[in-house]
C-alpha cells in the first residue's frame, strides 16, 4: 500500500453532529470539504488512493457542549472495513475525571484502539497541568500512544475571538516538553507542524526520544522550511504522514510530497516505515493487507 495516514477525520453525519459548534467555520476554511458524507464514500477514497487510515473519534463536550462521536463507533469502522481502517485514535474529554480514565481503558483494552487523541485548544485544557497527569500516567501504563494537537488550529480561525479557543494550550513548550520529560515511556505524537512554534517542536522532538511528529493539516509547499529540512536529516525517523482528511485527500497529499524531491528512502519512512515502527502497526497492516486481498 502507498501510505499509512495517521490523522483522519471520518466525516460521517454522526461525526459532523459531534463537531457542530465549529463545523461552519471549518466548512468555510476548507471550502466545504468537511461536509458530512456516507462512510462508503470515505472508504472509496482510501481504496482509490491505496492508503490505510487511522481515524479519530471526537469528544470535546466540556469545551464546546457538542455531542460525542463515540470510541465504540470508531472501533466499528475497523471491524466493518478492515482493509481501510487500522485501529485508530480514541478521544476522551480530559475533564471527565475517573469516568474518562475508565473510558480510556475501555478504548485500549476492550476496543483495541491504538491510542487517544487530544485537542487541547478545543477541549479547553492545558495538558501540562498536573490535574491531567493521571491521563498520561494511565496511557503510559497501558503502552498506548497519545496524539496531541500542536500549534494553531483551523477551528475558529477568522471568527470573532476564534470562537473562544485559546492557542496557548497547543504550544510545544511547556506542554509537550513537560509531558515527555515526566512520562519518558509515553509514546507521544505531536499532531501537525506546530506553527507558529515549529522550531520549539523540532527542539522537543530532537531532545525527547519519546516524541514524534505527524505533518497533517498542511500541504507540503506550506510546511515550514525548518521542518522540511530536518525531516530529511535529524528527524527522518520521527516524522509520519497524515492528511487531516477530509481537508486533504491522502493521494493528492502523497503526490505533492513526492514532488518535493525528497530521496526515496525518506519518502518510504514518511509514508509507511516510521508509523509502522513508532506505532507498532505490523500486525494491523498484515490484517489490512489480507482483507484487501480478500476483496
Amino acid at each position: 500500500m502507498r501510505a499509512i495516514d495517521v490523522h483522519v477525520h471520518p466525516q460521517t453525519q454522526a461525526y459532523a453532529d459531534a463537531s457542530a459548534s465549529f463545523l461552519p467555520a471549518a466548512m468555510k476554511m476548507f471550502r466545504g470539504k468537511f461536509a458530512a458524507r456516507p462512510v462508503e464514500e470515505i472508504v472509496a477514497d482510501f481504496r482509490r488512493d491505496d492508503c490505510v487510515a487511522m481515524a479519530i473519534a471526537w469528544d470535546s463536550a466540556a469545551g464546546t457542549g457538542d455531542s460525542v462521536f463515540a470510541n465504540d463507533a470508531l472501533a466499528a469502522l475497523t471491524r466493518d472495513y478492515p482493509d481501510v481502517f487500522l485501529p485508530g485514535w480514541a478521544m476522551v474529554d480530559p475533564w471527565r475525571g475517573k469516568a474518562g480514565l475508565a473510558e480510556i481503558e475501555h478504548a485500549i483494552r476492550d476496543l483495541g484502539l491504538r491510542g487517544v487523541k487530544y485537542q487541547p485548544p478545543v477541549q479547553a485544557f492545558p495538558p501540562s497541568d498536573k490535574h491531567f497527569y493521571p491521563i498520561w500516567d494511565l496511557l503510559q501504563d497501558l503502552g498506548a500512544a497519545v496524539l496531541i494537537h500542536c500549534g494553531t488550529t483551523a477551528i475558529g480561525a477568522g471568527e470573532p475571538g476564534g470562537l473562544g479557543i485559546k492557542l496557548e494550550y497547543a504550544r510545544p513548550i511547556p506542554h509537550l516538553d513537560s509531558i515527555a520529560a515526566d512520562f519518558p515511556k509515553l509514546n507521544i505524537i505531536a499532531a501537525h507542524p506546530g506553527w507558529p512554534w515549529t522550531e520549539e517542536l523540532i527542539a522537543v522532538a530532537i531532545h525527547k526520544g519519546n516524541l514524534s511528529i505527524d505533518i497533517s493539516g498542511w500541504g507540503p509547499k506550506y510546511l515550514p522550511a525548518s521542518l522540511k529540512h530536518d525531516m530529511q536529516r535529524r528527524l527522518q525517523d520521527k516524522v509520519m504522514f497524515g492528511s487531516d482528511y477530509p481537508g486533504w485527500a491522502p493521494g493528492q497529499n502523497c503526490d505533492e510530497w513526492e514532488m518535493e524531491g525528497f530521496k526515496p528512502g525518506i519518502i518510504d519512512k514518511l509514508f509507511r516505515d516510521n508509523a509502522t515502527r513508532i506505532l507498532g502497526l505490523g500486525d494491523a497492516l498484515a490484517k489490512a493487507e489480507a482483507a484487501r486481498a480478500a476483496l
